[in-house]
């Protein structure tokens, strides 16, 4: 049977249908646009892919540095391209609700005029005799305050109440791209480790190969082994080098990538010091996982924040068939000069009724009401994704915990089997082809061994980004629930 490069766990499907649903889930948080209003274009939000960048923090040093996950984890959190576009959207919702307040305080403005003329009536086409030509010069000063204020506008008051919704909603969304950052850092942390393992691994049973062709070579030049034999381990040796090269190039690409998720500058060296031994998992109750989830999902508590946005944008559009009353007044000083002004003031209320504007009205309606279906229906599908979530995680976490154990005493036989035929051959009982094949299987149970331990870890990590406990990470890896 031919020997494999099975670095399979590079592109698990298990795996990268957790954290594509996750991403997924933690992005479909939209802004509601308020009827009416006149609003700057809001900031771009994260993607899945903004997950992938950051923003390259501090310059390489020429000393090899050791990053714990801890470390990586923390750079994540500052400069992880998802995290400050959350920050940013979460700015844009603040100043949105900002400005919707404005529509319920009064307006102050305050301006000073000074006015100086001078006339001349004869180009103006006046001429009379013995009437002056030019009159002036002659001015005025004007100091004034402006008041405006709409004291019963039910359409913005509930406009100002939507955007505190919304502003909330973009809060528990930017901490939830925090639980994201958890979550993807630790995945490219765990994966460079399992690439390290793989490397290891292949390293080892290259220098066992080498000793198996220096026995073939030395057996058929000594006459007691067919040219056969040197062929097939020379074979072999071959075939598991160019598999190293192909590890150990994988290896520094995922370096890369996890430099780029935590803003490492590319060109520094660093070895992870943290290891991901085998931790079985602590039973879970699921009924109270799930309740879990629900209360600390902050993607979900952002979505239910969002609806009510929405809800309130329907009423406000309804609000619009509702009279306004509105106060104008200012109050100066007005003169030839400071000295002999007097103080003027005028007020005036304003009460509005629309009268007809039934389209316009019933086209904001639409809009709004349409707005509410879809959020409504993206916060039922969210429910269901959570309890998903919670159970794809666990699904996995078992799966992958009964395949590391399996895949250990894989390890354990192959590695018995493979000694046992170095034996034979060296005793000259049997040629080395049951050799070469106790090397393929030894390369291979290897190989699903990293692979299986890689995906358990990772499924942790997914079942704490399920509940909205990824901030309790280290407790997940060891095989803890939460803080227990």
């Amino acid at each position: 049977m031919p020997l494999e490069n099975t670095r399979k766990f590079k592109v698990s499907p298990c795996v990268c249908a957790i954290l594509a649903a996750l991403i997924a889930g933690s992005l479909s948080i939209g802004t509601v646009e308020f009827a009416g209003a006149q609003t700057a274009p809001t900031a771009a939000g994260p993607t899945a892919q903004s997950f992938q960048g950051s923003v390259p923090e501090g310059t390489a040093s020429g000393q090899v540095m050791d990053l714990t996950l801890d470390d990586a984890i923390q750079r994540g959190l500052r400069t992880n391209l998802g995290v400050i576009l959350s920050g940013t959207q979460t700015v844009s919702a603040k100043g949105q609700r900002l400005s919707q307040l404005q529509n319920l305080l009064p307006a102050v403005d305050a301006s000073f005029k000074e006015n100086y003329e001078q006339v001349d009536l004869a180009a103006e086409g006046i001429r009379f005799p013995g009437f002056p030509t030019v009159i002036g010069p002659y001015g005025f000063v004007d100091l004034r305050a402006s008041l405006t204020w709409s004291l019963v506008d039910v359409k913005s008051l509930r406009n100002y109440i939507a955007s505190k919704h919304s502003f909330a909603a973009a809060q528990l969304s930017a901490d939830d791209a925090k639980q994201m950052v958890i979550l993807t850092v630790g995945n490219a942390y765990l994966l460079v480790v399992a690439d390290e393992t793989e490397v290891a691994s292949v390293q080892a049973q290259v220098t066992t190969s080498k000793v198996s062709l220096d026995q073939a070579v030395a057996n058929h030049e000594a006459g007691t082994a067919p040219k056969i034999d040197e062929l097939r381990a020379r074979v072999d040796y071959q075939t598991l080098e160019q598999q190293l090269i192909s590890a150990q190039n994988s290896l520094e690409k995922d370096r890369l990538a996890l430099a780029r998720t935590i803003g490492l500058p590319l060109e520094q060296k660093f070895n992870v010091a943290d290891r991901a031994p085998y931790a079985a998992f602590d039973e879970i109750d699921l009924d109270a996982a799930l309740k879990q989830a629900h209360v600390d999902r902050k993607d979900l508590a952002a979505m239910v924040e969002q609806t009510k946005a929405a809800e309130l944008q329907r009423k406000a559009a309804t609000a619009e068939r509702f009279p306004t009353l509105t106060v104008n007044a200012d109050y100066g000083d007005i003169g030839v000069n400071f000295g002999s002004s007097h103080g003027t003031v005028d007020a005036t209320g304003n009460f509005s009724v629309p009268v007809f504007k039934e389209f316009g009205i019933r086209g904001d309606q639409q809009q709004a009401q349409s707005t509410l279906d879809t959020a409504k229906a993206q916060l039922s599908d969210k429910n269901a994704q959570v309890d998903a979530d919670v159970r794809d995680a666990l699904l996995d976490i078992q799966s992958a915990q009964k395949q590391v154990e399996v895949a250990k005493s894989n390890v354990d036989l192959a590695t018995e089997a493979l000694s046992e035929a170095q034996q034979r051959y060296k005793a000259g009982v049997s040629d080395n082809l049951p050799v070469s094949q106790a090397e393929q299987s030894v390369a291979q149970a290897n190989d699903q061994y990293v692979s299986s331990l890689y995906r358990h870890n990772v499924a942790k990590l997914s079942l704490a980004r399920s509940l909205g406990a990824a901030g309790q990470y280290k407790n997940y890896l060891d095989g803890k629930q939460g803080g227990k």
